[in-house]
């Protein structure tokens, strides 16, 4: 009951570090039903390309059997008779012999399965000795769980559907063959190839379907299985972009700070740049001490005006400049010197100022105009 509350109450999608975070954990969506397909795959390809080639080896077996089925005796070989224990395991080993090779491809068909669903990850977790999974009670409601159920069902479903067809093709195919007189070993191992192959078409057709329907329920599942609670979100939230307090009093201070640095550097300023009114640069030169302008404070909007005000307070000359003060405000870093493709437009602008105080008149650069007032 406990379960189920918890269940309905997460309702909101996972989030990107939810579902990063159970993939470190190996919990990934996976369908059995892609490994099937691909091994029936690697038996079909092997019963229509393979098998053609190992027929011939296996009539030579079989046919050795036959010629000698009156000569077979219990225990050991006396007077020309052969044991048969010895005969049915060399008849064997042969057989395993020529098989080995495509049972390999039926396991390696399988394990791509794995890989095409992208789910081979590696997680420690998956493997590592846990209490609850020693618990027998733990384990006894694992089997008799709703899904184990569905999967037992499933099963069941998918192994009454495959022996009925192979059945029923086996019986038309025996009934079939015999009818035919003089029956050779060759036939007989053909009869097999074209049987399986028949056989195995129509269970491809079947888990093809089954595993479509699969692969599209375990990802449903597993979605549904990582949803969260609207409380896990806002702590999953506050665990990656902190407390919205806390930020908004970070920011705070950081505006503070930044108010304290401005009222001290725009007063040393040589010359502030606006745009007028969204940006606002403060640059500090001094001839025989700096190599270029360096920038002791920049801001936009609230913080632009406030530099404004504090150079008119300083009697820092205000320059109007749309461009540069835009270029410079998206460029240039607080306490260091500006980009050096703006040098020759600033000196321009400085030298300007230099002259103003000097008493010494001057066109001012194009494009820029004096600001006496806001």
């Amino acid at each position: 009951m406990a379960d189920d509350q918890d269940k309905d109450s997460k309702t909101e999608e996972p989030t990107e570090r939810k579902l990063r975070r159970a993939r470190e954990k190996g919990e990934v969506p996976s369908s059995r039903e892609v490994g099937n397909v691909t091994a029936v795959l690697s038996l079909f390809a092997i019963a229509a390309f393979v098998m053609p080639g190992v027929s011939a080896p296996l009539a030579g077996v079989l046919r050795g059997v036959f010629e000698t089925a009156g000569q077979f005796t219990v225990g050991e070989d006396v007077q020309g008779m052969r044991d048969i224990g010895g005969v049915t395991w060399g008849v064997m080993r042969g057989v395993g012999i020529l098989l080995a090779p495509l049972l390999i491809l039926m396991l390696l068909g399988a394990v791509a399965g794995v890989v095409l669903q992208g789910d081979i990850v590696m997680a420690i977790e998956r493997i590592r000795p846990k209490p609850e999974k020693l618990s027998p009670l733990a384990g006894f409601k694992k089997i008799f769980s709703v899904p184990a159920l569905v999967e037992f069902v499933k099963s069941m479903l998918k192994v009454l559907t495959v022996g009925t067809i192979g059945i029923w093709i086996t019986y038309h195919g025996v009934r079939d063959i015999w009818q035919v007189q003089g029956l050779l070993p060759e036939m007989l191992t053909e009869f097999a190839r074209r049987t399986a192959s028949r056989m195995l078409l129509v269970v491809l057709v079947l888990l093809v379907a089954v595993a479509v329907a699969d692969v599209l329920w375990k990802r449903f599942e597993y979605r549904r299985n990582q949803r969260m609670s609207l409380q896990e979100v806002k702590d999953e939230h506050k665990d990656t972009e902190g407390d919205p307090q806390i930020r908004v009093r970070r920011m705070q201070l950081r505006r503070e700070r930044a108010r304290q640095r401005i009222a001290t550097a725009v007063p040393r300023a040589t010359v502030v740049l606006t745009n007028p009114t969204h940006f606002a640069v403060a640059l500090k030169y001094e001839s025989g001490v700096d190599l270029a302008p360096v920038c002791v404070a920049k801001g936009a909007d609230l913080l632009a005006a406030r530099i404004r005000e504090l150079a008119r307070e300083a009697e820092v000359p205000i320059i109007e400049n749309k461009p540069l003060a835009r270029a410079l405000h998206d460029v240039a870093e607080v306490d260091k010197q500006i980009p050096v493709q703006h040098w020759e437009a600033v000196a321009a602008i400085i030298g300007y100022v230099m002259d103003m105080q000097r008493n010494i008149k001057r066109p001012l650069p194009e494009g820029s105009s004096l600001r006496e007032e806001d």
